[in-house]
This record gives C-alpha cells, sequence and structure tokens, in this order.
C-alpha cells in the first residue's frame, strides 16, 4: 500500500507498506524532508512494523515518537505528518495526479443559483458523472452568503442589505458569512472525490486543499500562509476564507472567497461585525478598501484568475470543462426547492 502527504509549507512524506492479516508487516517511510541522525528513519519504520491497519492517526504518531527520543531533528515533517502518510497509504488514498481535472469560469450567477450549482457539481463529482473540478466563480449581484449554521438575524443587518442592494442566501457548508461584489472578489470551488482528503482530519484537509493557492500566491509575491482552521493570511491581513462539506456520496466540495477589493464601509454596513473583525480582514478603518490582492500584487483581477489557474494546472493538469444546460436546470430546481425559500435562509432565525 503506497501513500503520500506533502505537508503546508513542508516537505512530501511517503508511506509504503506491506500488509498481512490486517497487520503492518513493513514499513518504508521516504520523502524529501530532513532527519538527523540517519538511523532514525529505520526506527520509524520499525515503530510501524506490526501496527494494526485500523490504528488511529493519532496513535501512529504516538509510536513513531515514542521511538525517536531525544537530539532527533525532523525538519519539514514530523511525527504526525508520518501518521498522515500511513493513514492515507492504509485507506487508499489518491493524489492530486491521480485525478484528470476539468476547469470551468463561469459565467455570472445570481447568489441562489451558485449555492445550488455548488451542491449540485460536488453530487456529480460523487456519482461519477463528473471529472474532480476546478470553478472559478463569477457574481451577477452583490451578497453576502452565510454559513450553513449561522444565525440571520446575528450575522446580518437586513436594513443595510437592502440599502446597498445585497442578496443574502445561506450556503450549505459552515464557516462565517463572506461580503460579496461583483469584480471585487475571487471565488472558487474544488469539488473533489472523498479519496483525495482520506486519512485526513478535517483541519489536515483544509490546509492539504489550500496548499496550492498558498504556493500560487508565493509565485505572485504574496507571502501567503494557511492559518487554521479556514483561513489564508498574509503579513498585511486576512485573503480569503475557506469552507467545505462532505457528501454521503463520496464527494468533497471545498470552496473558497478571496478580497480582490472591497467596500469596507459597505461591508460594515450590511454584516453584523466589530471593528476588531475588520481589522483581521488587512484594515482598521471602515473608510477604507479591503485589498490584499489588489494592493499586494498591482494586478488587474482578471490577470490573478489568470495566474492562479496557470499554477494549478502547471502542478496537477487542466483541461476545459463545462456547466451545461441540464445542470444549471438542475440547479434551478434546487432555488425553487430550497436555496431560494425563506425556509432555508431562516432555518437558523
Amino acid at each position: 500500500m503506497h501513500g503520500e502527504y506533502k505537508v503546508p509549507g513542508g516537505k512530501l512524506v511517503v508511506a509504503d507498506l506491506e500488509v498481512v492479516d490486517e497487520h503492518v508487516r513493513r514499513a518504508q517511510i521516504s520523502g524529501d524532508f530532513f532527519l538527523e541522525p540517519d538511523d532514525a528513519l529505520e526506527r520509524i519504520n520499525g515503530a510501524l512494523a506490526g501496527l494494526p491497519v485500523a490504528t488511529p492517526a493519532a496513535q501512529v504518531a504516538a509510536r513513531v515518537r515514542a521511538v525517536l527520543g531525544d537530539g532527533v531533528e525532523m525538519l519539514g515533517f514530523s511525527p504526525e505528518a508520518v501518521a498522515v502518510a500511513v493513514r492515507r497509504a492504509l485507506t487508499g488514498a489518491t493524489g492530486w495526479r491521480d485525478h484528470q481535472w476539468e476547469f470551468v469560469h463561469d459565467v455570472p450567477r445570481e447568489p441562489a443559483l451558485q449555492m445550488a450549482l455548488d451542491e449540485v457539481l460536488a453530487e456529480q463529482v460523487g456519482s461519477g458523472e463528473r471529472a474532480p473540478t476546478l470553478r472559478i466563480w463569477e457574481w451577477a449581484s452583490n451578497a453576502v452568503i452565510i454559513g450553513s449554521f449561522q444565525s440571520l438575524r446575528n450575522e446580518v443587518d437586513l436594513a443595510g442589505a437592502e440599502k446597498h442592494d445585497v442578496t443574502v442566501v445561506r450556503r450549505i457548508s459552515g464557516g462565517g458569512a463572506m461580503f460579496v461584489e461583483p469584480g471585487n472578489t475571487i471565488t472558487y470551488s474544488l469539488y473533489v472525490p472523498e479519496s483525495l482528503v482520506s486519512g485526513l482530519s478535517y483541519v489536515e484537509s483544509y490546509a492539504f486543499l489550500d496548499d496550492w493557492v498558498i504556493g500560487a500566491l508565493n509565485e505572485l509575491g504574496i507571502a501567503a500562509t494557511y492559518q487554521p482552521i479556514n483561513d489564508i493570511t498574509s503579513p498585511a491581513g486576512k485573503i480569503a476564507g475557506a469552507a467545505q462539506k462532505r457528501f454521503a456520496g463520496g464527494a468533497v466540495l471545498h470552496h473558497v472567497t478571496m478580497a480582490y477589493d472591497m467596500d469596507a464601509a459597505k461591508m460594515l454596513e450590511v454584516l453584523r461585525i466589530g471593528r476588531e473583525k475588520l481589522s483581521d480582514k488587512g484594515t482598521t478603518s471602515a473608510n477604507k478598501r479591503v485589498d490584499p490582492l489588489r494592493s499586494q500584487t498591482g494586478l488587474d483581477r482578471a490577470d490573478v484568475i489568470d495566474r492562479l489557474v496557470a499554477s494549478f494546472a502547471s502542478r496537477y493538469g487542466l483541461t476545459p470543462g463545462a456547466i451545461d444546460a441540464a445542470t444549471v436546470s438542475v440547479a434551478e430546481d434546487r432555488v425553487a426547492s430550497k436555496f431560494g425559500t425563506e425556509e432555508w435562509l431562516t432555518r437558523v432565525p
């Protein structure tokens, strides 16, 4: 059994295991990490021999740590990273390059339809009807998107939303509220098979699925990093927030909204957030704009998108995809029955 895990901001850890009678008979850990002294690798491999295949990741990491002792230097990886690679091997996890990725840069759509499309496209990947897909959204109107479990009245000033012609919708994933205006944010979704994140905890899967875009931002000259649980940030402030939903059909939806150049004063009138939370997004004044991608890259929004997509394609490959009329029709039905209804919007009043 073979498993790989690229540590976010670190090195690749590979686990090759020989399994007999539900136990690991032989293990070989390898990768581009640094480890001193040399014989520590033999100790790690030895600690994994005899391991029951159902052993949780925390216990795998504890076994590795127990045999290392003092004086061992692990650079670019950790016992936890070894455990993840082992669990990914034992669960038959796939890697990014094991899949043929499709790319869709969608046309502008209304907020409720965007919510429905996310659910429908993820279901299509889970059923095998659609290949794993990267979709760049375009917004047809201003919107506030609240998390699945957020209180509508606690998060949104409905009078402010009406004043600024902002549509309020609720998504299927958790997390916090997002304020978007056409042309001022970059929103994308990844629709992936569950096998891609097999062996990863929820927190680990956020870092894993965000790693490519952090690398792409670094290539643009932004010192972007992952901030647990679901933020992408830089020394100049927060850049993006991610959210995730796992489906019973075997798919994972991971979507991210990145601030390109947003009106902070308008956002404050629509979202019930304090000044301290606004400062986390890169500004301390409601009269300023939240513009980490524009100010830190100096690029037009379209150029930033092109560079991000090119970075993904260079890593994992991309082929052109599309959202056909039948898929849109299914999504429109979901708007009518779910995402566009008052019942869904106010499920947490």
